[in-house]
């Protein structure tokens, strides 16, 4: 399982002109599924996600400027979006292959749960349409991205 975060100031899902999933600060997170993922890697991602130090610290003057706080103690959105692409081998070629990636009935039933775990452990979470055509839009905050394995 793989995750590519972002640090945004807003971001929104939108499927056929119609708004999906919406955060305001907080973190935009795409989540590539894989073969051998299961129910425990995706809480595992996701309580890394949530623990993920990506935030200053602005109230504490010997912490200012560091990337000290979480998503959740800066009582920041969550807004997660499938995303298969990133299972795709680019080591060889110029073509990506897909063959890492979940299959999708099977990714949609652990994106479900992943969603639903997300929900128990934080309040506000959104999240992208599983297989449909979405349009994401983001502002990134730094830019701040980074690559979540487990």
């Amino acid at each position: 399982m793989k995750a590519l975060i972002q640090r945004v100031s807003r971001a929104t899902v939108t499927v056929d002109e119609r708004c999906v999933g919406l955060i305001r600060h907080g973190v935009l997170a795409y989540i590539g599924l894989g073969h051998d993922d299961n129910l425990q890697s995706a809480q595992r991602m996701m309580d890394k996600i949530l623990g993920y130090r990506i935030f200053e610290n602005q109230d504490d003057p010997a912490k200012q400027g560091k990337l000290d706080l979480n998503v959740q103690q800066v009582s920041g959105g969550l807004l997660l979006v499938p995303q298969f692409t990133l299972m795709a081998k680019t080591d060889k070629g110029r073509r990506p292959d897909f063959g890492g990636a979940m299959r999708p009935d099977m990714a949609q039933a652990l994106f479900d749960e992943l969603v639903s775990y997300a929900r128990t452990q934080h309040p506000d979470v959104a999240a992208g349409e599983f297989g449909a055509d979405m349009q994401v839009e983001s502002i990134n905050d730094g830019p701040l991205n980074f690559v979540l394995d487990v």
